[in-house]
C-alpha cells in the first residue's frame, strides 16, 4: 500500500505518522517499542507484511514517538514522560481525523497505551497489547523484571554496541543468525535514534510504572505474550491481564519479542477479530507440510581444518546433492541456511528417507548431519516458509546429535507402516513452545 509520511503538532515538536488502510474501517493506532523509523519498516519484508495484515482490517495509524524515527528529535535531558507521549497521540489521532481509535502497544509501546486507554477511555475503542510488561525494573511485587545490575549492564551494552546487532538475540532469537535480517535490523537502529539519545531513553524507561493503572482500563482488552519471550516474561503480560478488568490472555509459542517475527498472523488474528468482530477468511497461504532441517556438525571446526576456499567448495557440493536428493523425493528445497538445508514435505515418509539419505550422503564427504523432522501448518512467504511447525522442526534438530535423525510424535504416527523404525527417547521441553514433545530417533532399517 502507499504509505505517505505527514506531521502533526503536539505543543512544539512535529510528530512524523501515516495512515494506511481505507477510511470505511475502524481506526488503529499502532504504538511502537522504544524506537521506530515509520519509513524503515516498510524496508523489512514480514513488517510490511505485518503492516499490509493490520491495515487490511483498519485504517491504521502509524508515528514516531517523540526523539525518535523521522519525528523532532528532543534534548537528552528532556525525553518525553508517558503524559507527553499520550498528548502526542491525541495530536497524531486528531490530525489523522480519528475521534476513537483502537490503540495496539507492542513492548515499549505497551504501558503508554494502557495509560492512555485508562485516562481518555472515550476515545479509546480497545487496547491490544503484545509482549509487554507493567514496571521495567525489579521489585520483590514485580520479580520479572531487570534488577538494577542488568539493567545497569543492559545500558552499558547500548553504549558500546548501538547501531550493531544490538540485543537481537533476545528480540528475534529465530532470526539473530540471518544476515538479512542483521543488516536490516542494524541500519533501522541507526535510523531511529542517535547513540546518546537512545543510553537517555533507556534510562528513563528503566523508571516506567504503570502497576496501578491497571485496574481503570475500562475498554476491551487483549494482551498476547508469547511463552519464550527473552525480553518481556510471559508472567508480565499474565500479571497485566489480571489486573485489566475482563481483559482476555492469549498465550502464543515462540521466543521473539519482536511482534513481526515469527507466527504473525497468530497474533493478528485475535486483533482483527477484537477490532471488527469478524474473524480473518481462512488463508490460503497456510498448508499442512512436514519441514525438514538438517545441519552440519561441528562446521567451524571443518571450515578451520579445510580453509574457506575448500570448505566453501564442500559446501557447494553438499547444497546440489541434497538439492537432488530433496527434489527426488517430491520435496520442495526452500533454502540453504549456510551450514544446513531447509525442505518441506507433503508426505513425512518422504521426508524421513529423505533426512535419512542426506546423513548417509553427507557420510561419504567426511562430515556428519542432525536432522529434525515435524508435521504441522506452515505459511508460505513467497519462496520462503514460515510458522511454529518450523521453529519445532528447528528445535527438534538442535536437541539431535551427530549423524541423528529425531522427529516429533507427529512424524511418527503419520508414517505408520512405512517399515520406518523409530526408537522413544522421551519427553522434551522444546524451547519458544509452551507443551512437552514426545520425540524420537530414526533407527537404520
Amino acid at each position: 500500500m502507499e504509505q505517505k509520511t505527514q506531521y502533526a503538532k503536539s505543543g512544539k515538536v512535529h510528530i512524523a505518522y501515516q495512515v494506511v488502510g481505507s477510511t470505511d474501517r475502524p481506526d488503529l493506532v499502532l504504538v511502537p517499542g522504544w524506537v521506530s523509523n515509520i519509513e524503515a519498516f516498510w524496508d523489512y519484508p514480514s513488517m510490511a507484511r505485518f503492516l499490509n495484515r493490520l491495515s487490511g482490517f483498519s485504517r491504521l495509524i502509524l508515528f514516531d514517538k517523540r526523539g525518535t524515527g523521522l519525528s523532532d528529535r528532543v534534548n537528552d535531558a528532556e525525553l518525553p514522560t508517558l503524559e507527553e507521549r499520550m498528548d502526542d497521540v491525541r495530536a497524531v489521532m486528531d490530525a489523522a481525523g480519528s475521534d476513537r481509535a483502537a490503540l495496539f502497544g507492542y513492548s515499549e509501546g505497551g504501558p503508554m497505551s494502557i495509560l492512555f486507554a485508562a485516562t481518555y477511555q472515550a476515545r479509546t475503542t480497545s487496547l491490544i497489547c503484545y509482549g509487554t510488561y507493567a514496571k521495567r525494573q525489579w521489585a520483590a511485587d514485580y520479580p520479572w523484571a531487570p534488577t538494577e545490575e542488568k539493567r545497569n549492564a543492559w545500558l552499558k551494552m547500548l553504549e558500546t554496541e548501538w547501531g550493531s546487532v544490538t540485543d537481537l538475540s533476545s528480540m528475534a532469537p529465530s532470526v539473530a543468525d540471518d544476515p538479512g535480517f542483521r543488516a536490516w535490523w542494524s541500519s533501522f537502529l541507526r535510523r531511529s535514534i542517535s547513540p546518546s539519545a537512545v543510553l537517555a531513553l533507556g534510562r528513563m524507561n528503566t523508571l516506567i510504572d504503570v502497576r496501578d493503572v491497571l485496574p481503570a482500563v475500562r475498554v476491551p482488552t487483549l494482551i498476547i505474550h508469547r511463552s519464550g519471550d527473552q525480553d518481556a516474561q510471559l508472567a508480565e503480560g499474565k500479571y497485566i491481564a489480571e489486573r485489566i478488568p475482563g481483559a482476555q490472555f492469549i498465550q502464543l509459542d515462540g521466543d521473539d519479542h519482536l511482534p513481526w517475527i515469527g507466527d504473525i498472523d497468530s497474533i493478528l488474528n485475535p486483533i482483527q477479530l477484537l477490532i471488527t468482530g469478524n474473524p480473518p477468511a481462512p488463508s490460503m497461504d497456510r498448508v499442512l507440510m512436514t519441514v525438514l532441517l538438517v545441519d552440519i556438525v561441528d562446521s567451524t571446526s571443518h571450515a578451520a581444518r579445510l580453509g574457506d576456499h575448500q570448505w566453501l567448495s564442500l559446501l557447494e557440493i553438499f547444497h546440489t546433492a541434497a538439492r537432488k536428493e530433496i527434489e527426488r523425493l517430491r520435496g520442495n528445497f526452500i533454502k540453504s541456511t549456510g551450514d544446513g538445508v531447509l525442505a518441506t514435505f507433503d508426505g513425512p515418509a518422504r521426508a524421513t528417507w529423505c533426512a535419512c539419505a542426506l546423513r548417509d550422503a553427507a557420510r561419504g564427504l567426511k562430515i556428519e548431519l542432525r536432522a529434525g523432522l515435524h508435521t504441522g501448518e506452515i505459511q508460505l512467504i513467497q519462496s520462503d516458509v514460515g510458522g511454529i511447525a518450523v521453529h519445532v522442526a528447528s528445535r527438534v534438530m538442535a536437541e539431535a546429535g551427530p549423524g541423528e535423525v529425531w522427529t516429533t510424535s507427529t512424524v511418527r504416527d503419520l508414517v505408520s507402516g512405512s517399515g520406518i523404525i523409530f526408537r522413544e527417547l522421551g519427553t522434551y521441553s522444546l524451547k519458544g513452545t509452551s507443551r512437552e514433545w514426545q520425540l524420537y530417533r530414526v533407527e537404520p532399517g
